[in-house]
């Protein structure tokens, strides 16, 4: 099989045009509570909750007739909603492999849309070996959650109604897992305005990113603990990092105690629900307090109630 090669402006542009009427155009709001210049991009309110749904919508729709026998994804709980979103709504079978600990709301969610849900290991790795291989047996379209040049065209949409809605950015703050987002946000971003600095945000815990940075090429992690179940990739996606490590500008980690105090304050004082996963963003820029106009994307709002409970309660 060739590999494409990564998506450029024309494509993320292309992208957003085939992914009118699917996905919402989601707000920007300045969360007031910070003296300083502070704007969400509210993906946490994107349908099924995540920006996920722009990635798999993309890759189905630019794949159509490969995908006419069904698709399959690997997902730790939003792609998964996504693709079974998207294949509902075009009326395909979905098949999706999502972890032993999956979040108790999100398996719910995909399995009221209507897809087949197939349990297997914790790590990324698990998930998408067997996806792969169901795929092959059973005549199914793999959907990847991040490594895909349609996939990461289609989450370059958020960098695109980013910078209409908040022309004069100077900062945008991302959640980084396998790099789908950050990528594509990066492509869109980067040649439009390339004096905007991005900044790729993981937790301490999951740093696949941060570690092959400052390596200098894709670490493998041993171990990935963090409360940001989304996040939890051992390591970079190859078509994502070959991206991100030419046009992000930094890569920085943020401890588990700000995530959930950043999920706890979005709540509380800017009356949004996030995901810790969504939070980090904002748990960077808060540590960073930047003096000049600056973005975090907001990428899910899929929280587990029973860790909202407890945040609530602290």
């Amino acid at each position: 099989m060739i590999r494409r090669p990564p998506p450029d402006l024309a494509e993320v542009r292309e992208a957003a045009r085939r992914l009118e009427g699917r996905v919402m155009r989601t707000p920007l709001v300045r969360l007031w509570a910070w003296e300083f210049p502070l704007f969400l991009k509210l993906e946490s309110l994107q349908v099924t909750g995540s920006f996920k749904p722009r990635g798999a919508f993309n890759h189905i729709l630019r794949n159509r007739e490969a995908c006419a026998g069904g698709v399959i994804t690997a997902s730790s709980g939003n792609h998964g909603q996504a693709v079974a979103y998207a294949a509902r709504e075009l009326g395909v079978r979905c098949v999706v492999v999502l972890p032993e600990d999956v979040v108790p709301t999100k398996l719910r969610a995909i399995e009221r849309l209507g897809a087949e849900v197939v349990r297997c290991g914790r790590t990324t790795a698990e998930r998408i070996a067997l996806a792969l291989r169901l795929a092959q047996e059973q005549g199914l379209h793999y959907v990847p959650p991040f490594d895909d040049p349609d996939v990461i065209a289609g989450q370059g949409t958020v960098g695109l109604e980013l910078l209409e809605q908040c022309p004069q950015v100077k900062r945008i703050y991302v959640p980084c897992g396998g790099g789908g987002l950050i990528s594509g946000i990066a492509v869109a971003v980067k040649a439009l305005n390339p004096e905007v600095r991005l900044i790729g945000v993981e937790p301490e815990g999951a740093a696949c990113f941060f570690a092959s940075r400052r390596a200098g090429s894709r670490v493998r992690l041993h171990r990935v603990e963090t409360v940001a179940d989304g996040l939890r990739a051992a390591e970079p996606g190859e078509l994502p990092w070959g991206i991100a490590s030419q046009l992000v500008d930094a890569f920085v980690t943020v401890p588990e105690n700000e995530i959930l105090s950043a999920t706890r304050l979005l709540l509380l004082e800017g009356k949004v629900l996030a995901e810790p996963s969504g939070a980090v963003s904002v748990a960077a820029a808060l540590l960073d307090t930047p003096q000049v106009p600056s973005v975090a994307v907001v990428s899910g709002g899929n929280i587990d109630p029973t860790l909202l409970t407890s945040l609530l309660a602290s």
